[in-house]
C-alpha cells in the first residue's frame, strides 16, 4: 500500500478532471438514448439506472488504486496476466453467450466481460517483460517472447467469437515499435493491410501486373545482382500468395456477418436491412443533429430506437443528433486532449515500466475511439467495441478507469524513481 502524508500526492488531476467528465457525459447520453417518461431518473431497473451504480463501483475502484504502492503492479505484472489468461478459458467453459458471443460471466445481479481487463493485465505484462530487458527488442527471441504475450489472450478471445476485441490487441504494434520493433515490421503490417483491403476491391490480375511492374522499377534501381533478383521475386510470390490466401480467409476465417460487413464498408455489398442498417441509421441520426443539435432528450431518431446498440457500441450518434455538430467537436477534442495528456505523462516517467505502461494506455485508448467513432460514421466495419466512458457497461467502465488510474498511480510516483 502507498505510505504517504496524503494519498493523493502528484496524481495529475487535470487527466482525472476530464475522466470524470466524459464519464458524466456518457451517463448523460446513456439516459437521453433510453429516455422513457414513464420511467425515473434513478430506476435501476434501467440500463441508466444500472450505469450510476456501475460508476459509482468505478469512482470506488479508481480511489482503492490509488493506494497502492506502484511496485506492486510491477512486481505482480505477470501474476494478473496468468490470472486473466485463465478468467478467459473460464468463461469459454463457464461463461454464457450474448450477441453470439461466448465471452460473460453471468453472476446473476451482474455480468463480467474478462477480455475488458484482459486488456489491463496484457498491457501489464508487455511492460513488465520491455522493462526487464531495458526496452531492447533487438533479439529475435525477444521479438517472439513480447509478440506471444500479446497473441495469447487474443487466441482465446477470438474463440469466444469476440473479433472486435480481439482486434484491440493489434495496437500494441505500436508500443513495440516505440521501444525498439524494426520499421520494417510495421511497413508489412501497413502493407499487408493494403492488400487485403485491394484484393477485395480490385482484380487480382490487375493487383498482380501492378506489383510485377513495382518488383521491375526496383530490381533496375538496385545493383541487378542474383542476390537482389532473389529477394525482389520472393516478395513478389509472397505477396502473390497472400492476395490468393484472402479468399480462404473470407470462406474459412472470418464469420459470415464479418465479411458482409467488410463488403458493405468497401462499397461491394449493399445490405441497408442487415449488416449496413445500423450504419445507415447511425449517420442519419447524426447528420440528422445539423449544427446545433435538436436538443437534450429531443433526438427523433433516439427516441424512436432506430439505431440497435445507441446506448453501447453507437453511443456516438445520440451525441451527434442532440448535440450537433458543436457537441461532437467538443467531445472529440476532449478525447484529444485526453490522449495527449495521457501522452505527456508517458513521456515524462522515469521507469521503463511506467513508460511502456503509459504508451499501452495511450495506444488501447486511442484505438477504441478512433475505430468506434468511424465505425459509427461508415469509416470502419462494425466490430462491436465500446467508446471509453461513454458507453453503457460496467466490465468496459472498469477495465478502462483500472487501466487509467493505474497508470496515473504510476505517474504519481515518478519521481522516486532514479534515472
Amino acid at each position: 500500500m502507498r505510505f504517504k502524508s496524503h494519498i493523493f500526492d502528484k496524481v495529475d488531476w487535470w487527466t482525472v478532471l476530464m475522466y470524470a467528465v466524459l464519464v458524466i457525459i456518457g451517463w448523460l447520453n446513456i439516459y437521453a438514448a433510453l429516455f422513457n417518461e414513464n420511467h425515473e431518473l434513478m430506476d435501476f431497473s434501467q440500463k441508466y439506472g444500472r450505469q450510476l451504480i456501475w460508476i459509482s463501483i468505478a469512482f470506488l475502484i479508481a480511489i482503492f488504486i490509488l493506494f497502492f504502492n506502484w511496485k506492486f503492479f510491477e512486481g505482480f505484472a505477470y501474476v494478473i496476466y496468468v490470472l486473466s489468461l485463465l478468467s478467459l478459458i473460464g468463461v469459454l467453459l463457464f461463461g454464457i453467450e450474448v450477441n453470439g458471443a461466448k465471452s460473460w460471466f453471468d453472476f446473476g445481479f451482474m455480468r463480467i466481460q474478462p477480455a475488458e481487463f484482459a486488456k489491463v493485465a496484457c498491457c501489464l505484462a508487455v511492460a513488465k517483460f520491455l522493462s526487464r530487458l531495458n526496452m531492447s527488442l533487438e533479439k529475435t527471441k525477444n521479438k517472439i517472447i513480447a509478440t506471444a504475450l500479446i497473441l495469447l489472450p487474443v487466441i482465446f478471445i477470438i474463440l469466444q467469437n469476440d473479433t472486435g476485441s480481439a482486434l484491440v490487441y493489434s495496437t500494441f504494434i505500436l508500443v513495440l515499435y516505440r521501444f525498439g520493433l524494426p520499421a520494417t515490421l510495421l511497413i508489412i503490417g501497413i502493407v499487408t493491410t493494403i492488400l487485403f483491403v485491394t484484393s477485395i476491391i480490385v482484380s487480382k490480375i490487375v493487383i498482380i501486373v501492378i506489383l510485377s511492374v513495382i518488383a521491375i522499377f526496383f530490381f533496375i534501381i538496385s545493383s541487378r545482382k542474383l542476390r537482389e533478383l532473389i529477394i525482389i521475386s520472393s516478395l513478389l510470390a509472397m505477396c502473390i500468395g497472400f492476395i490468393y490466401s484472402v479468399d480462404y480467409a473470407f470462406e474459412r476465417v472470418l464469420e459470415p456477418h464479418h465479411v458482409t460487413r467488410i463488403k458493405v464498408l468497401l462499397g461491394q455489398e449493399s445490405d441497408p436491412h442487415g449488416s449496413g442498417y445500423n450504419v445507415n441509421q447511425s449517420m442519419i441520426a447524426i447528420g440528422s443533429g445539423g449544427f446545433a443539435g435538436k436538443g437534450y432528450l429531443n433526438g427523433t431518431q433516439t427516441k424512436f430506437n432506430f439505431v440497435p446498440e445507441q446506448s453501447t457500441d453507437f453511443i456516438f450518434c445520440t451525441i451527434g443528433e442532440e448535440w450537433g455538430f458543436i457537441g461532437s467537436t467538443f467531445l472529440l477534442l476532449l478525447y484529444l486532449a485526453f490522449l495527449f495528456r495521457l501522452l505527456y505523462l508517458a513521456e515524462r516517467q522515469r521507469s521503463v515500466f511506467s513508460k511502456v505502461f503509459g504508451y499501452g494506455v495511450v495506444s488501447i485508448f486511442f484505438f477504441h475511439i478512433a475505430i468506434n467513432i468511424a465505425m459509427t460514421i461508415g469509416l470502419a466495419p462494425v466490430i462491436g467495441i465500446p467508446l471509453p466512458f461513454i458507453s453503457y457497461g460496467g466490465s468496459s467502465l472498469w477495465g478502462f478507469t483500472i487501466l487509467l488510474f493505474i497508470f496515473l498511480n504510476l505517474d504519481s510516483y515518478r519521481l522516486q524513481v532514479l534515472r
